[in-house]
């Protein structure tokens, strides 16, 4: 396809001036003043793939919401395991705004589950690009009445449907659905993304039309410094924090006054950085990071395309324990051994090699989706020779590897952590305590929250203590350091329970013998005139499974919400039907115990 001329120059403009790090904001969007001349053959080369994929739609894409888009998250922003792989636009706290088609084009995929996006909808554009949007509350006719055909034949609320091109077509401006606060949303808003249709690799919906106004820069909170391996070290934060202070604001920031950051050997560096948009308080992301170390440019990160299958890595690009358990929005300006992501651009992996009372002057520059800038400096000093020689060695004892298997076994407990699973080698911190009724092992601690898995470890515990036949409602429990309970599934077998799980923490036996609680909250036995029923569902321990409700013998659609912990039905065109009814529903939790209910009630 074409490529754009103003978008060429204004990516090579952008590209010479952040290399020299001299960007200014003019008006909403940066500018750049007298910038250096590199080769413009490499810089054209640098930019053709991303602008030979720069697809864009014939005709400006309309807002997604039939109300002004104010963002609440933004593209790339860094998630508990993931990037943000779109953007999330306010619904005013309420759901049932009109969801609109941005441009013409046709439903491919249809997805509705309790979790993730809950009700989504995928449409497919003939530019090759694909809009999604998630969280809705209920779907426009055609559409409902598509996906409740499938629900029936499948027998599943749940579906994940391939829609044949031109089934449901669409056309620019059509409500296509109204939001709402449906999957794993925790405040009603609009999920919207925009993918590169082909490898649907999601992208950053301000590059394709969506208008979000944003005049404000980066804001810098904190540096922090990461020795590599035992043979370097750096100064110690001040006092109980967890970073370097900054101080400045506007778009300027550097290092306080008192501060100064001395090291040895091979250290990177991270910057605590979030970014607003006008009218919205929400935190939100930035979309590039450049590592400048006297005035050369070491390192980049670019945050400008998700990859599903990548998209884990985010727990290596920010500083995991801090975003868990700080929301410290903490920044890698260097790669991680095990950081397989397409994120970073340089010759070297950001880690800078100190010599022995060197100066080093370090500048991050920093931007977000429109283009704002700022720029946090400081000095690093290299310490004396053998002021790091005599500080080496500050980090001993047994360490769990990321290149290799590790297997840990200790009485009644053993742990397998694959090859892969881990982003850097960790010491290995293992405690074990006493517990009580209804625990039935020991509670087996290794590591914390904190340390990110990128694939699941195994935990074994010996049963020893459950009796033979409760073996099969045996699950292995885990608790984080506020105490907080979660299980983790478990099999038995030759006299151990073993799961599969992606946290670490505290581990322990716990059996499950009580089956799910089911207490009717609008189901009455005179149903003339009402739309549907709900029941509210909890488990004790292992958590719900799996559901069925039949009326009249017949299977029915039940809707699950995770948030309420209910189950819905709304008559419906298979379900309808006057006079006496019976309804029966079961309930399953994770270790097969079954809850029963029957009711009768005219219609």
């Amino acid at each position: 396809m074409p490529i754009l001329m103003d978008d060429l120059r204004k990516g090579i403009s952008r590209y010479v001036c952040c290399r020299a790090g001299q960007m200014r904001k003019d008006g909403l969007k940066g500018k750049c003043v007298d910038p250096p001349v590199y080769g413009l053959a490499w810089v054209v080369l640098s930019l053709m793939p991303s602008l030979a994929e720069a697809q864009q739609f014939k005709e400006p894409p309309l807002p997604p919401l039939a109300i002004p888009s104010v963002p609440a998250g933004n593209f790339m922003e860094l998630r508990s395991n993931h990037f943000h792989s779109g953007v999330d636009l306010k619904t005013n706290g309420a759901t049932g705004v009109p969801v609109i088609a941005v441009s013409d084009g046709w439903v491919s995929r249809i997805k509705v589950s309790p979790w993730g996006y809950g009700l989504a909808l995928y449409i497919d554009h003939a530019e090759g690009l694909t809009t999604v949007y998630g969280h809705l509350e209920r779907y426009a006719e055609d559409i409902a009445e598509y996906v409740l055909e499938a629900q029936y034949k499948q027998r599943s609320f749940s579906v994940d449907l391939e829609v044949p091109r031109g089934e449901l077509p669409v056309a620019r401006g059509a409500t296509i659905a109204w939001s709402g606060n449906t999957g794993g949303s925790s405040a009603p808003h609009l999920h919207y993304e925009v993918r590169r249709t082909r490898d649907q690799h999601a992208l950053d919906p301000e590059a394709y039309g969506l208008d979000l106004p944003d005049s404000q820069a980066p804001i810098v909170r904190g540096i922090r410094v990461y020795p590599r391996d035992s043979a370097s070290w750096a100064s110690p934060y001040p006092g109980s924090a967890v970073g370097f202070p900054v101080t400045g604001s506007n778009g300027r920031y550097s290092l306080r006054p008192q501060d100064l950051i001395t090291a040895s050997g091979e250290v990177g560096f991270a910057v605590h950085t979030i970014d607003h948009y006008d009218g919205s308080p929400n935190t939100c992301g930035v979309r590039s990071l450049m590592l400048f170390v006297d005035e050369v440019e070491v390192f980049q990160v670019l945050l400008s395309e998700v990859d599903f299958a990548e998209t884990r890595y985010a727990n290596a690009h920010m500083d995991h324990g801090l975003f868990t358990s700080n929301s410290m929005h903490y920044h890698r300006c260097f790669r991680l051994p095990n950081d397989r992501s397409k994120l970073y651009q340089g010759a070297s992996d950001g880690w800078l090699k100190v010599e022995p009372d060197r100066t080093y002057r370090v500048r991050v520059v920093i931007s977000d989706a429109n283009e704002n800038t700022s720029t946090v400096e400081w000095v690093l000093q290299g310490a004396p020779a053998r002021e790091g020689i005599d500080r080496r060695g500050g980090v001993t004892g047994s360490r769990f590897a990321w290149d290799r298997d590790n297997r840990f076994v200790q009485p009644g407990f053993r742990l397998h952590i694959p090859s892969g699973a881990l982003y850097d080698d960790e010491a290995i911190r293992f405690a074990r305590h006493t517990t009580r009724s209804p625990f039935l092992s020991e509670r087996f601690e290794v590591l914390d929250a904190t340390v990110p898995l990128h694939v699941a470890a195994e935990v074994s515990i010996q049963a020893d203590q459950v009796p033979v036949g409760l073996l099969n409602k045996t699950v292995v429990v885990r608790s984080d350091v506020k105490g907080r309970s979660s299980p983790e599934g478990g099999r038995a077998s030759d006299g151990w329970i073993t799961a599969s799980t992606k946290r670490f923490g505290s581990f322990a036996l716990r059996v499950d013998t009580i089956p799910p609680k089911v207490m009717a909250v609008s189901l009455h036995s005179d149903m003339r005139g009402r739309s549907g029923f709900t029941f509210r569902v909890s488990d004790e321990l292992s958590g719900l499974d799996e559901w069925e409700a039949t009326l009249d013998g017949q299977w029915i659609v039940l809707v699950y919400d995770p948030r309420t912990k209910t189950l819905s039905h709304r008559f419906d065109r298979f379900s309808e039907g006057k006079g006496e009814r019976r309804l029966v529903l079961e309930v399953r939790d994770e270790r097969g115990n079954t809850t029963r209910v029957e009711r009768t009630f005219l219609r």
